[in-house]
């Protein structure tokens, strides 16, 4: 169950907006993932830290980066998105960096949960606010080319 947000709002949650924070500093993460690809029973993981950084419009920019450990590869992986800010601030419009929209992200009822049509593809995802410094999110992945199920665990980084 999601955890009622005391911060003002998602990108001040998402930057770690406290009393001895630099204003337009970014927000820093611990990410683990497991990765699941049910078709076939393969296991992997992705390890590493999820920087969100303030813009101009009152978004972020969300840089992703570690090591990927899957049967057929082990190395580094990255990905970027651009979260756009709404008219409620307890989410945020997730987009490709080249402009596509990707889904909404937040904790709210009318929030923690979206989907993404990638043909021929489900992508649903559900996000979980676990408290100050920790949330979740799983993508379920269906359709005839892919079933995945995709678990990301969050920890702030503090220091």
């Amino acid at each position: 169950m999601n955890s009622p947000s005391p911060e003002p709002s998602l990108r001040a949650y998402l930057l770690g907006r406290r009393p001895t924070s630099q204003p337009g500093q970014p927000g820093r993460w611990l990410v683990e993932r497991d990765l699941l690809d049910r078709s076939d029973g393969t296991r992997g993981t992705f390890s590493g830290v999820a920087i969100f950084t303030p813009t101009d419009d009152g978004g972020l920019a969300l840089r992703e980066e570690g090591t990927m450990r899957w049967p057929t590869f082990t190395g580094p992986a990255s990905r970027e998105y651009v979260l756009k800010p709404l008219p409620q601030p307890d989410a945020l419009d997730v987009f490709f960096p080249d402009g596509r929209p990707f889904h909404r992200m937040g904790f709210a009822p009318g929030t923690s949960q979206d989907s993404h049509w990638c043909d021929p593809d489900t992508y649903r995802v559900s996000y979980t606010r676990q408290g100050p410094d920790a949330f979740s999110y799983s993508w379920d992945v269906t359709g005839p080319r892919k079933d995945l199920l995709l678990v990301s665990r969050l920890a702030r980084i503090t220091a």
